[in-house]
């Protein structure tokens, strides 16, 4: 594919953007809409572009919003080999300096803030301000968690990519999520992993542990987290906010691990405000077992 071509079929999917297609540069194929300051939305591992729908549809309003599939997921090309965090946060960095557009504010949801926050660390002058949202310092910081996500590959292999979906979902989102957010996320998934990439991403995953490195970062940080998220929890959000200095921090009410698509009107406010030097939620308590947080307006962020 040439530099700079449409994606062949490139509509972002059945859950996105009616009228926006991809893009592709060098490896990535993305999504790019609106004008203003630059956003780059990062999406999970289980996931692509097609996952932040509901922020292009809103933030495109304002910002220019740039939003591409990860390498060996949905419309990018697979590596060749194993790119690692690095290589990762490497090709976030191309696309970056292709567009011409940094310094950009970087929003990385789950593994997606993992590879921001590898971009504000490689890359410190891409980077205007980093939004990590229901994110983690890597999972290689716990035996157990690095051990879970080497095995996930395998599943996915065995299983297939429809099936896998149908099993992960369950824990991506809150109690009260509805039938069709559940059903969006399946296809969303189905459609967007495949080997060798998942395997690449779980590894790359597996091997990370920022939380020696987290005082390097000095851009503006928000770190958001739903209040029912089981995949990386609030605990995971405590160690991002004590080791980058001056974060500030949010809790989404009722949300679970995919907060921005559960309550996607309170996380784009909460991001927007934030990037446009807003008040925004800021952290007033810390410890060991609970972080607080307190808003302007003091009421949930995504009611029930």
């Amino acid at each position: 594919m040439r530099w700079g071509s449409a994606v062949k079929g490139g509509t972002v999917s059945s859950t996105a953007v009616s009228a926006v297609t991809k893009r592709k540069l060098g490896p990535l194929a993305f999504v790019e809409v609106g004008e203003g300051p630059p956003i780059m939305f990062l999406h999970g591992i289980g996931s692509s572009s097609a996952s932040f729908t509901q922020q292009i549809e809103s933030l495109s309003a304002r910002f220019r919003v740039i939003a591409p599939d990860a390498l060996g997921y949905a419309d990018s090309e697979d590596p060749e080999v194993a790119p690692g965090m690095d290589g990762f946060a490497q090709s976030v960095c191309a696309l970056i300096d292709e567009l011409a557009v940094g310094p950009v504010a970087v929003v990385g949801l789950s593994w997606g803030g993992v590879i921001a926050t590898r971009v504000a660390l490689l890359r410190p002058d891409t980077v205007s301000a980093l939004v990590l949202a229901d994110s983690s310092v890597g999972s290689g910081a716990d035996p157990s968690r690095r051990q879970a996500m080497l095995d996930r590959p395998a599943e996915l292999v065995a299983v297939g990519a429809i099936e896998f979906a149908n099993r992960r979902h369950r824990r991506l989102l809150s109690p009260q999520a509805s039938a069709d957010l559940r059903a969006r996320v399946v296809a969303n998934m189905a459609e967007s992993i495949r080997m060798p990439g998942y395997g690449y991403a779980a590894e790359a995953m597996a091997a990370t542990d920022h939380r020696s490195r987290l005082a390097e970062i000095t851009v503006p940080t928000l770190v958001l987290v739903g209040e029912h998220d089981v995949v990386c929890p609030a605990a995971d959000s405590q160690l991002l906010v004590e080791g980058i200095a001056g974060a500030s921090f949010a809790t989404l009410s009722g949300a679970g691990h995919l907060s921005n698509q559960e309550c996607p009107e309170q996380f784009n406010d909460l991001v927007s405000s934030f990037l446009s030097g807003h008040p925004t939620p800021t952290l007033t308590h810390l410890n060991s077992s609970q972080l607080i947080a307190t808003t302007t307006s003091q009421e949930n962020l995504c009611p029930t």
